[in-house]
């Protein structure tokens, strides 16, 4: 299938926006994606015709609505490749299904003297949780290394995990340096040591076919908004096997079985996991989305993306005082750079200025900032419906405010 991309651009009316007179050029894909018109209206259409609460309801609206929320986690699970729908609990979004298992792995698998490992690279997101539960259960967070390329020391993983090792946590593609985490050989150290391994997709899941079981993650995570889908919904894969041994995140309805004022049983998976109201107009959007971008085929937008994201390197490399962070050998389509020593916020300001939007900050992966001995950089990151007309302009605003200073 020929990959038209101009027909795909169709489906996004944002797109046509113009910004201070100029057309948009949207590059800030790594912190949230545009929804095509698919999302939207399948969000309208259940609001203005189906909604009503899900689960237990025996009235026609609320059994219409739980058919289309568990319809969706069937299309996560066919989507990521899981082998139950028990092993896809619905959440907010990555945030909270790191939070959600650091809070329940911690309970139950972690004591004092324990310890966790996570790489240089990872977002805010998956440290900072780990942290917490370190702190609450007396357990030292561990770093895998990376080289100056922005590429993980795969030999130094070897000799961090140890017998008081309870989980490995590692993003499969980092959102500031594009690297692509050899997420695959994580996994097969950890599980020589019998080390179970959480894997962020947030940075995946819309560039490259997942398959969970072809990972042989134990976890995985992911958020709807940045695959096209809606905001606040997002997806926390786990092995039937673990998440049967955690306790609940939180309390509430749905996640019980029966409630008396001496005793609580749980639910089943996945509902054990999921207390209270879920979002399940975002699901059904969310649904739709992994539905569109699988009609496109994730095969044809990753060639798209990388062809994209090669453009872009050879392009930005051409101009003078041009300083991109990260070389490895294989990466993902984000570019996060600085020129000569105009600040990351004033170059960001002025392309906005042109239109083009980027990301620019530390982008929430301060200690990715200081191995790299700086405070930020601005950020271009592509998807599904950007072009090389796009990255033309994006280089030639960068172009005019070099010249500027």
């Amino acid at each position: 299938m020929m990959y038209d991309v101009n027909r795909v651009r169709e489906d996004f009316p944002i797109l046509a926006r113009e910004i201070y007179g100029r057309p948009l050029v949207y590059l800030d894909n790594g912190a949230t994606t545009q929804k095509p018109r698919q999302v939207v209206e399948a969000m309208v259409d259940e609001y203005y015709n189906v909604n009503a609460n899900v689960h237990r309801g025996v009235h026609f609206l609320s059994q219409q609505a739980t058919d289309l929320h568990e319809a969706s986690r069937e299309t996560v699970r066919r989507f990521i490749n899981a082998q139950s729908t028990s092993e896809i609990l619905f959440t907010r979004g990555t945030t909270e299904s790191i939070n959600l298992l650091a809070f329940s792995f911690g309970e139950a698998m972690v004591k004092e003297g324990d310890e966790v490992v996570v790489s240089a690279m990872e977002h805010h997101s998956n440290i900072v949780p780990w942290q917490m539960m370190c702190e609450r259960k007396g357990a030292q967070l561990r770093v895998i290394p990376m080289t100056d390329e922005g590429e993980l020391q795969l030999e130094a993983l070897d000799g961090l995990l140890n017998e008081k090792t309870r989980i490995v946590c590692c993003t499969q593609v980092s959102n500031v340096l594009g690297t692509v985490n050899p997420v695959k050989e994580v996994v097969r150290l950890a599980h020589e040591k019998a080390i179970p391994v959480l894997i962020d997709g947030a940075q995946s899941v819309p560039h490259m076919k997942v398959d969970v079981q072809e990972l042989d993650c134990d976890f995985f995570a992911f958020s709807g908004h940045k695959v096209y889908g809606p905001t606040g919904v997002g997806v926390l894969y786990g092995k039937e096997v673990w998440l049967g041994k955690l306790p609940p995140y939180q309390g509430g309805g749905e996640m019980i079985k029966n409630v008396s004022f001496e005793k609580t049983t749980y639910n089943e998976l996945p509902y054990k996991f999921e207390a209270g109201t879920p979002d399940y107009v975002a699901t059904h959007a969310l649904a739709t989305a992994l539905d569109y971008v699988s009609g496109l085929g994730m095969e044809n937008i990753e060639a798209h993306e990388q062809e994209l994201t090669r453009y872009a390197l050879e392009r930005m490399q051409q101009i003078e005082g041009m300083h991109i962070f990260g070389g490895a050998r294989n990466r993902d389509a984000v570019i996060s750079f600085q020129v000569g020593d105009i600040h990351h916020l004033d170059m960001g300001t002025l392309l906005d200025r042109l239109g083009i939007a980027v990301r620019t900050g530390h982008h929430c992966a301060e200690p990715l900032m200081r191995r790299l001995g700086i405070e930020g950089t601005v950020r271009a990151s592509f998807g599904l419906y950007n072009t090389k007309a796009e990255v033309d302009a994006l280089v030639e605003g960068i172009e005019r405010i070099r010249r500027m200073f």
